[in-house]
């Protein structure tokens, strides 16, 4: 088996950095920008555009949870954060209630929030795919555009493992003192038994509601009070389509959609199975850290004979909680 190659940056004397080969080159020459890789050394614009478009097109598909999330503006954007390694942030304690009196002379008890530094590891989610240089030229030659299906396929395998995070966590996954959780398995969240499976016989429009309903009674219970997204898994799709009642005329998703606060119901793929999760959307619950969106990169090796591409983001989920460990998430089961 062939030797990997391994490209390196790191620190000499007086802070000076140094690089070994020519990724480690072309980051450092850029200040780490990752477009930097992205050049029309080795392929056209065309071939490019045709790379890039089916990497959005297939991340669109699979990225549901992570979608959603961006969507409501549930995000923290981090510059340049291929530079960086963990998220240090901060969580804020209460302080005391407000005084009540006449003439507002007297002088208050005088208090301030205590602060709690924690950390996020931003780690890389990465797939590579190759092509060589005969297989650029051949479909130059023949007027042919690249096979992007490899392409197709990397940015898959790199979605489904973002949504998994995001879905339900990875806390085996630690890194510089902090842990990634996803909304299934995050500290301090509520938890609960469905009533029945919503795929089960046993199950009907009214247990469903009522599951729905007890979820949210958790979350107003720690004060967060919506508007509230419920994700789903696959398998509680279709039931959701049922009759809500006989003789009512609506489906359980209909019935569902008018509980007040409740925005949405979203069947997400990466859901474990019999497993629901309702929360609040805001970004003090959960929100997507990105230091880098899905994007594709290029280098060579083999002597410019092997042209390697790597599909690569740094989309990392953050779950939170205030200090007295109330959360805005249910988690039924």
């Amino acid at each position: 088996m062939e030797q990997a190659n391994v490209d390196l940056i790191h620190r000499e004397g007086k802070g000076k950095l140094s690089y070994q080969g020519s990724v480690a080159h072309k980051l450092l020459a850029n200040d780490f920008d990752v477009n930097g890789l992205r050049t029309n050394d080795t392929l056209l614009y065309d071939e490019w555009k045709a790379i890039d478009t089916a990497v959005i097109k297939e991340a669109q598909q699979r990225l549901n949870a992570v979608n959603m999330l961006i969507g409501r503006g549930l995000t923290y954007n981090i510059p340049n954060g291929l530079s960086k390694t963990v998220l240090a942030y901060q969580d804020m304690s209460d302080i005391e209630e407000a005084e009540v009196n006449m003439d507002g002379i007297s002088k208050g008890r005088r208090d301030r929030p205590e602060y709690d530094i924690s950390y996020l590891p931003l780690p890389i989610f990465h797939k590579d795919f190759s092509f060589t240089a005969r297989e650029i030229a051949a479909s130059r030659n023949g007027n042919m555009p690249l096979d992007t299906s490899m392409a197709e396929l990397a940015t898959r395998k790199v979605s489904e493992k973002i949504e998994e995070f995001v879905v339900v966590g990875s806390s085996n996954y630690t890194f510089g003192g902090g842990t990634i959780y996803g909304l299934l398995d995050a500290p301090n969240r509520n938890t609960g038994n469905l009533t029945a499976h919503w795929n089960d016989s046993a199950a009907s429009g009214t247990t469903i509601k009522t599951d729905v309903l007890d979820m949210k009674q958790e979350l107003i219970d720690d004060r967060f009070y919506g508007p509230y997204g419920v994700w789903i898994p696959t398998a509680f799709e279709t039931p959701l389509d049922d009759d809500y009642t006989t003789g009512y005329p609506k489906t359980i998703r209909s019935r569902l959609a008018e509980i007040a606060g409740v925005d949405n119901v979203t069947v997400v793929d990466t859901m474990t199975a019999d497993n629901v999760v309702m929360f609040q959307l805001s970004s003090d619950v959960v929100r997507i850290v990105i230091g880098l969106s899905i994007v594709t990169v290029e280098w060579d090796s083999e002597g410019g004979l092997r042209h390697n591409f790597k599909v690569m983001a740094i989309m990392v989920p953050q779950v939170r909680y205030t200090q007295a460990l109330r959360s805005g998430i249910a988690h039924y089961s």
